[in-house]
C-alpha cells in the first residue's frame, strides 16, 4: 500500500508504555475475606499501594503477565513500533476522510487509543487479548500494535493492507454507530443477535463490507499495491469464526459465532470493494450471508 510515511494523525491518542490500569474488581472481590482476618485490612492497604504504584496487575487481571508477554512476542524496537503506528494514523485518517466525503456532515471522526497490554475505556477494561475493537461509548478505536504480530504469525495474515483491512473494519463499526445501526442490533432481542445467522454476525460482515468500500477508494486514488485485495482478504478469513474455533477446539460451532466464517468475511469485503456502495453492504436484508 502506498502512504505517507511521515504522516502524523491528530486522532491518534498514545498511551502505549503507559502503566496499565489496576483492576480494582478483584480487590474488591477479596474483601468479605480478608475482612474476616486479624490482619485483613492491613493486606488490603499494601496491595492497593503496591498495585497503584508498581506491580501486582498480574494478580488482579490487570497489566500484562507473563502469559500475556508470550503471547505477544518479543518487544518491538522504537522504530518499528512508531512506523506502524505512523501507518495505522494514515490509515485511520484516509478511512475517515473517505467517509467524510460520503456521508458529509453526518460523518464525525472517531479516535484511535494505542495501548500496551490493557487500559481503560469507555466500555469498560480493555485487553490486548481481546485484539482490536471499537467502542460505542466514547467512539474510539483501541488497539495494541502486538495484534498484528499475532496475525502475521499465529494466523498467517501478513501484509500492510491486512493490517488496514483492520482499521477500515473497526471504522466500519464507527460508521454504524453513527448512522443508529448498532443501536438497532444492541436493541434487539438476545434470541435475535445469536447464531450463524444473527444480527450480531450480520453487524460484523456489515463492517467488513465497509472496510471493503475504503478498499474501493483506495484503489481508485492509485494506494493500492499488486497483493494488497489478496492480504486483505486473507486476514478476514484469518479471522472467521470457523477458523478460530477450529484451531482453538479443532471443532467448528456455528450457533456459538459472533463475527462470521471465513468465506462470509473475505464474501462482504470482496463485496464493497467491488461495488464501493453502501446499498450493497446491506447484511441485514440479504437472505443468504
Amino acid at each position: 500500500m502506498r502512504w505517507d510515511r511521515g504522516h502524523e494523525s491528530p486522532d491518534v491518542i498514545d498511551r502505549r508504555g503507559d502503566r496499565a490500569p489496576v483492576n480494582m474488581g478483584g480487590m474488591l472481590a477479596l474483601l468479605p475475606l480478608l475482612g474476616r482476618s486479624r490482619f485483613g485490612w492491613i493486606v488490603i492497604l499494601v496491595i492497593v499501594v503496591v498495585a497503584l504504584f508498581g506491580g501486582l496487575g498480574g494478580l488482579f487481571g490487570g497489566g500484562e503477565t507473563t502469559g500475556d508477554r508470550a503471547a505477544h512476542g518479543p518487544v518491538q524496537n522504537a522504530k518499528t513500533a512508531d512506523e506502524k503506528a505512523r501507518f495505522v494514523g494514515f490509515v485511520l485518517d484516509d478511512t475517515q476522510q473517505t467517509w467524510r466525503t460520503m456521508l458529509g456532515s453526518r460523518y464525525e471522526n472517531a479516535k484511535l487509543v494505542l495501548f500496551t497490554g490493557a487500559t481503560n475505556t469507555g466500555c469498560g477494561y480493555g485487553r490486548a487479548a481481546t485484539g482490536p475493537f471499537y467502542c460505542p461509548t466514547d467512539e474510539r478505536v483501541y488497539i495494541d500494535l502486538s495484534f498484528y504480530d499475532e496475525l502475521e504469525r499465529r494466523l498467517g495474515a501478513g501484509g500492510d493492507f491486512a493490517q488496514a483491512y483492520v482499521i477500515a473494519h473497526e471504522i466500519g463499526h464507527h460508521v454504524q454507530n453513527l448512522l443508529g445501526t448498532s443501536d438497532k442490533v444492541h436493541d434487539a432481542r438476545r434470541s435475535a443477535q445469536t447464531g450463524a445467522e444473527g444480527l450480531s454476525v450480520r453487524l460484523e460482515l456489515q463492517a467488513d463490507c465497509y472496510a471493503g468500500i475504503w478498499a474501493h477508494s483506495s484503489q481508485n486514488r492509485g494506494l493500492l499495491e499488486s497483493g494488497d485485495l489478496e492480504e486483505a482478504l486473507g486476514a478476514a478469513a484469518a479471522i472467521g469464526d470457523d477458523r478460530l474455533q477450529k484451531q482453538a477446539t479443532g471443532t467448528v460451532q456455528p450457533e456459538s459465532w459472533t463475527h462470521g466464517s471465513s468465506a462470509q468475511r473475505a464474501r462482504w469485503f470482496r463485496r464493497g470493494y467491488e461495488s464501493g456502495s453502501m446499498e450493497a453492504c446491506d447484511t441485514f436484508g440479504s437472505g443468504v450471508l
